[in-house]
């Protein structure tokens, strides 16, 4: 049985060729074209690198690293390869990627913060911080800032009140009169505020520098530019200069090894893991009045619990607060935010077979757990000085408090005490509304 002679290359149609030719990759691509002139113009062809830097640079339109536009998607692709030569490309397409999924979740969500966001710093400046401050930055972190040098403040502060929106690309909570709104500080900022914290640190940690804070409290997030690990100050930052790591050590590898790709420091963990939460709902927008913020306080379930008793449902979740928790105060060790929500239900609320229109809030009562012993039952008037109106179809009522925990995990739990209809006009007697379980834990990530 005769077989069929061996189809040499020069006999695949253009077709045939385009179609193999875009199963590779860019640089496999670039070796099959110095075969022969024929291969060179179709490996060529500016719709096969239209679809590279779709798919790997996410670009519709052939521009370079800073925005210009190039004559076609293979200069486009070449001028990109060039600006990011001196680190690994799957390094570059993964910063990048973070980047893009922040400012996509922005602009669908938060746009007011996109202005905020400074263009990409240069090898030059990142170079000038080093020398500046005798520090040598991990390349993934060298690349976060080449695509975004950090932020400039949207919010003004006077004496008596925030006039725009909370800008910080990392959000916060407050309560009380406490508030916490954390940003990216771009390099300037990283040069001031790190000379600062190493006169009030006395230098002892010449590695670190201080990467991002928030605008209204000494909340401050510092880079260990050796080991790649991101740290938080503690309320014994300054006395002590106690902090604790915010992301999981073992996830961090080959920081300063320039010929691996799998690089990965804090802060590009750290992002991942931001914007992994912002996509999934687990953190969202917070709107008090025509302010809005990022709010740290998850929103899904495990870290979010909630409840539906008799029409009213009452969601509740906590954040760890590292500025004032104290590592060294086994009573009070460490310092958890809790957020409560409550609103009614469109049907009213429902008690012994009749319905009401409004519900108001009169008593709470609160069981707090510290690995499973009860450490505090607290039963008492209102909330936060407030006993909260509830109607169908109104905004949730919102408040914050805080307690400290002297092991964690830790739980809250408890019950309110609503009357039907008004406090001066009760309909009704009193009823119980659940407030289900919702953890107190140290988490993997502290934001």
């Amino acid at each position: 049985m005769s077989s069929k002679p061996p189809i040499g290359l020069d006999s695949i149609s253009a077709l045939a060729f385009h179609i193999i030719v875009s199963k590779l990759t860019p640089c496999e691509a670039a070796a099959v074209a110095c075969l022969n002139k024929r291969f060179k113009d179709w490996a060529s062809d500016d719709s096969l690198w239209s679809l590279f830097c779709s798919q790997q640079l996410g670009l519709s339109s052939p521009v370079d690293p800073l925005g210009y536009p190039c004559a076609s998607f293979k200069a486009a692709y070449g001028a990109w390869r060039e600006a990011y030569s001196m680190y690994p490309w799957s390094l570059v397409l993964r910063v990048k990627n973070v980047w893009d999924r922040i400012k996509n979740w922005l602009s669908g969500n938060f746009p007011e913060v996109l202005p905020t966001l400074r263009k990409g710093a240069s090898e030059a400046e990142l170079n000038e911080l080093e020398k500046s401050l005798k520090v040598k930055l991990p390349p993934p972190t060298r690349v976060l800032y080449r695509f975004c040098d950090g932020q400039e403040l949207c919010s003004d502060v006077s004496s008596t009140t925030v006039s725009r929106n909370l800008c910080g690309l990392i959000g916060g909570y407050s309560y009380y009169n406490y508030l916490v709104n954390v940003y990216l500080l771009p390099l300037n900022g990283i040069i001031k505020e790190t000379r600062e914290m190493a006169r009030l640190l006395k230098s002892t940690r010449p590695n670190y520098i201080v990467t991002a804070v928030s605008d209204y409290t000494e909340k401050m997030f510092f880079l260990d530019c050796e080991a790649g690990q991101l740290y938080a100050g503690t309320k014994n930052l300054i006395t002590r200069r106690e902090m604790m790591p915010c992301v999981p050590n073992e996830l961090i590898t080959t920081v300063h090894d320039s010929r691996s790709g799998s690089q990965q420091d804090a802060m590009l963990l750290w992002f991942e893991e931001h914007v992994r939460r912002l996509e999934n709902g687990i953190i969202k927008l917070r709107e008090e009045g025509n302010l809005r913020s990022i709010s740290l306080f998850p929103e899904e379930p495990p870290l979010c619990s909630v409840a539906t008793t008799c029409g009213v449902q009452v969601r509740a979740s906590a954040v760890f607060v590292p500025e004032f928790s104290d590592l060294m105060q086994e009573a009070e060790k460490y310092m958890f935010a809790y957020s409560i929500r409550m609103s009614l239900k469109p049907e009213g609320c429902f008690v012994h077979g009749m319905s009401f229109e409004s519900c108001q809030l009169y008593w709470r009562h609160w069981i707090i757990k510290s690995n499973d012993n009860v450490v505090d039952d607290v039963n008492g008037e209102a909330v936060i000085g407030q006993f909260p109106l509830l109607r169908p179809g109104k905004k949730e009522f919102v408040y914050e408090s805080c307690t400290p925990c002297h092991a964690a995990p830790g739980s809250i739990e408890g019950s309110f005490t609503f009357i039907p209809g008004r406090l001066a006009d009760p309909k009704g007697g009193p009823f119980e509304v659940e407030v289900a379980k919702f953890p107190l834990v140290l988490p993997d990530y502290i934001f």
